[in-house]
């Protein structure tokens, strides 16, 4: 069986990607022409040039069975409203037209727990959970719960799909790296004198990757299922690196204020005055609210792997060393 895949240069894309050909898939990938291809070296994939708004993108889809649209545009940054709402909301609207016009016939589409919201007191939701657009933080998140919109529209239209909600991966081919994959590399480079109190569902990349398949083959048309695994404070998640590398957690948290600060003077003042900015002011609001998700529906009805995020940290660290991210004493 062919699939197309969007996203194969990306975190979860390379990890799915890997996944499929194990499982004796043939992929097919639609690549950026000036994205890097680090991701998919030695791998049998045929690769093809383009862009998710592309108007004949369905010929490059055509002969595929199966399409995941893992691709997504991420950033903080409140300057880049209109490059996430076209890659995100009308670049998934034009992906899943072409997969219609090309006779795909079953799609699963990478939401994010990003669109679900969370619980404005810190508890746990699951995905009958839906906080209201002008609640979500920033604008990925906005863009996010959009493009889900336009996979649901698909689906009344009578278009197979599947969606998933992967919370926050960790594991290997972290290329870019992820906010949590830069997290690891700033304790591994001992970078982090302090922590922020907050709280996220952590889940293997691996998992999520299996989480994809196993949403082809077992999950309900037009249903959500978010792909997560433990619940953990960032202090518990630092507690355990500092468990496998024998480096020393930081022990004390910042104040709320101070990063808040500092990110409104960096975003609002210093970046239109020419400066990059380096801290994302929605990146600093968003972590004020715990993003705690369960991710038992997926569990239960696809049999979603709960490998230990003690595993995925190992993994992740034993990768960003094999490829230099960080040196070793």
């Amino acid at each position: 069986m062919r699939a197309f895949v969007t996203g194969t240069t990306g975190f979860v894309g390379a990890n799915l990607a890997r996944l499929l050909l194990q499982e004796g898939y043939a992929v097919r990938a639609l690549v950026r022409p000036n994205s890097s291809l680090n991701n998919l070296q030695n791998l049998d994939v045929e690769v093809v040039k383009g862009d998710l708004n592309d108007p004949d993108l369905y010929r490059k889809i055509q002969g595929a069975q199966v399409l995941f649209h893992v691709a997504a545009h991420y950033s903080l940054w409140q300057a880049d409203q209109d490059v996430l709402y076209q890659n995100n909301v009308l670049g998934t609207r034009n992906v899943l037209a072409a997969a219609r016009q090309a006779g795909v016939e079953r799609t699963v589409y990478t939401s994010s727990v990003a669109a679900i919201g969370v619980h404005e007191l810190g508890k746990v939701v699951d995905e009958t959970h839906q906080s209201p657009l002008e609640e979500l933080i920033g604008q990925y998140k906005k863009s996010k719960y959009l493009a889900e919109q336009e996979a649901k529209q698909a689906v009344k239209q009578g278009q197979d799909i599947v969606i998933v909600n992967p919370s926050t991966p960790i594991g290997p081919w972290d290329i870019k790296p992820t906010p949590t994959g830069d997290i690891i590399l700033r304790f591994l480079r001992r970078q982090m004198p302090f922590y922020l109190n907050t709280g996220l569902n952590f889940i293997d990349v691996g998992d999520v990757a299996r989480g994809h398949l196993l949403a082809l083959e077992k999950g309900k048309t037009g249903e959500r299922y978010i792909l997560g695994n433990q619940n953990l404070t960032l202090k518990e998640l630092l507690d355990q690196l500092a468990e496998i590398t024998g480096l020393s957690a930081p022990q004390k948290s910042v104040p709320a204020w101070l990063p808040l600060s500092l990110a409104w003077i960096d975003e609002r003042i210093l970046a239109p005055l020419g400066k990059p900015p380096s801290i994302p002011l929605d990146g600093v609001r968003m972590a004020h609210q715990p993003m705690y998700y369960d991710a038992s529906k997926a569990v239960r009805e696809l049999g979603l792997p709960q490998t230990s995020i003690k595993t995925a940290l190992q993994d992740a660290v034993n990768w960003f060393v094999a490829e230099k991210y960080v040196e070793v004493a």
